[in-house]
């Protein structure tokens, strides 16, 4: 792995998907551009761009300006253009998968039906790159278009919220130390306790 470091956050560019379940990955940007003190005020490869040093690496961090579903080719540039190999990215991404509250990292794997995910394999073509995947949950839908371009509820919110700042909290940590050491640091569930407290397990 190079001391580049490219992490994606996916979402739809747009007001009228701020706050829907599928945008968790922008929010995550968002928070990360607070936590390290850089902004996204430029455009570059089909994305909002915006780079920082963090110890000896530099972040490049990317907000897709493209539809969620054609995330695949942004990545692509960024990585020739960084001649990156697939361990040098994060991508950042909802997951129906896991309940609200819940963040898992993973250092590969298939799209698991996420659109976003599945063109980002097929333009980079490798599975082999870390995901940071954010539950929104499911609720048994079956309409998955409709649910996660829709807003949580109160209750789901304030546990989304809680899971993208443990993914604010990951991410430096992937970059300084590597997958394996986020994986076993982050890898647990956040859960709300009678008390209206959140603790981990």
């Amino acid at each position: 792995m190079n001391e580049i470091r490219l992490i994606a956050g996916l979402g739809n560019p747009g007001l009228e998907y701020q706050g829907t379940r599928h945008n968790v990955g922008f929010e995550v940007i968002d928070l990360l551009t607070k936590k390290l003190k850089v902004e996204l005020n430029r455009e570059k490869f089909g994305a909002a761009f915006g780079q920082v040093k963090f110890e000896d690496k530099k972040l490049i961090l990317l907000k897709p300006v493209l539809f969620m579903n054609n995330s695949g080719q942004v990545l692509a540039t960024a990585a020739n253009f960084y001649k990156l190999t697939a361990d040098g990215i994060l991508v950042i991404t909802d997951d129906m998968a896991l309940e609200p509250g819940m963040i898992r990292l993973r250092a590969g794997g298939s799209a698991g039906g996420h659109n976003g995910l599945a063109d980002i394999i097929e333009k980079l073509g490798t599975d082999e790159f870390g995901r940071l995947r954010i539950g929104i949950g499911s609720r048994n839908q079956t309409a998955g278009r409709d649910y996660v371009l829709s807003r949580p509820d109160e209750t789901e919110r304030k546990l989304i919220d809680t899971a993208v700042t443990e993914a604010a909290e990951a991410v430096p940590v992937w970059a300084s130390d590597g997958i394996e050491t986020a994986m076993n640091r982050f890898n647990r569930r956040l859960t709300m306790d009678d008390s209206g407290q959140f603790g981990k397990q």
